[in-house]
């Protein structure tokens, strides 16, 4: 009698933990891996959010960020994914191009340098591409002078890195048609090139290259997180070319509302306090505490470069051809 009343017992408890499963809402936020990192944003924006949606918020990485696109266009209406959190303007063309993303309405303040208007996708923080060096060497002022150095750079593939294909669009917006000889310059600094961001900047702290691609901002981690100032961005003359990364809603999701929900609750004060000590990047908008000590200390570059999501769907083929045949000689 005691067995079948200890079954019985098992699997009520069962019944009821199945029960409560089924009831809490789940929201799939694919993403790029290094922010579902233990140091990256996810963690305290998951628990931010759970505490205030009933729901399980599961991020799942993809890879770095052109990846994500990549993925989605595979999975299609089957992806389990509801919201896509980590493409920028050059990859916001292309994605509505699959007819894969809704509509979205977000509301913010935005502290954007450039205006935001966009159904589609709404943006979660920005920054400037920079190449990062230690700060007590000599750093060259443009791409040219870069080409020109002994300098050794690690660098992140266009097709499957956001930053990666920031680059491309930064030395065509600089230099046009010229973006073929710069890149042929640049073919014997660059020591490999890594799938994503993560992979690059880890070569660099290993002293493995001079100089990484990344962000004016990346300095402020050093500085902040590692009470370190060894690490400096390069300021080039041509301008700096602006990433907005974006989080939009798939129109296949099954929790549509929840998606939402969720995407509001990226531009509000819980989830952009997050952004600058763990994605190391300006939020999209200015939280109430305002930008943490050291990020005063950043380089502001003089020029900004950025092209329209449209133009930068147009050269993209072209940029990639140009780096893909210098690189190939």
């Amino acid at each position: 009698m005691k067995t079948l009343v200890l079954a019985s017992s098992v699997a009520g408890a069962i019944t009821l933990s199945t029960a409560a499963t089924a009831e809490t809402p789940e929201l799939v936020v694919y993403t790029y891996d290094s922010f579902v990192s233990e140091w990256g944003p996810g963690p305290a924006v998951e628990n931010a959010f759970e505490a205030t949606c009933g729901c399980d918020l599961k991020f799942v990485g993809a890879g770095d960020g052109a990846a994500l696109l990549a993925r989605i266009k595979l999975e299609g209406a089957r992806s389990d994914a509801d919201v896509v959190l980590g493409l920028d303007t050059n990859l916001t063309a292309a994605a509505k191009d699959t007819g894969l993303f809704a509509p979205i309405s977000v509301t913010a303040e935005y502290a954007l340098p450039v205006e935001w208007q966009d159904e589609m996708f709404a943006p979660y923080d920005w920054g400037y591409f920079a190449f990062v060096h230690n700060a007590d060497a000599d750093a060259p002022t443009n791409f040219k002078a870069l080409a020109e150095s002994d300098a050794k750079i690690v660098i992140q593939d266009p097709r499957s890195s956001t930053p990666g294909l920031g680059l491309l669009m930064w030395v065509k917006a600089a230099y046009g048609d010229e973006a073929p000889a710069i890149w042929e310059g640049l073919s014997d600094n660059i020591v490999t090139v890594t799938k994503g961001w993560s992979e690059a900047y880890g070569l660099f702290l290993e002293g493995e290259a001079d100089m990484v691609l990344s962000y004016t901002t990346s300095p402020a981690y050093h500085l902040i997180a590692e009470e370190d100032d060894t690490k400096a961005a390069a300021v080039f003359d041509e301008g700096h070319y602006m990433q907005v990364e974006v989080a939009g809603k798939l129109a296949s999701s099954d929790q549509p509302e929840l998606a939402d929900q969720f995407l509001q609750f990226m531009v509000s004060d819980a989830f952009q306090s997050i952004i600058p000590t763990t994605n190391w990047m300006y939020p999209a908008v200015i939280p109430s505490d305002g930008l943490p000590q050291g990020f005063e200390t950043l380089v502001s570059p003089e020029k900004s470069l950025l092209l329209p999501e449209e133009d930068a769907a147009s050269v993209r083929d072209e940029a990639l051809a140009e780096w893909l045949s210098a690189l190939s000689q």
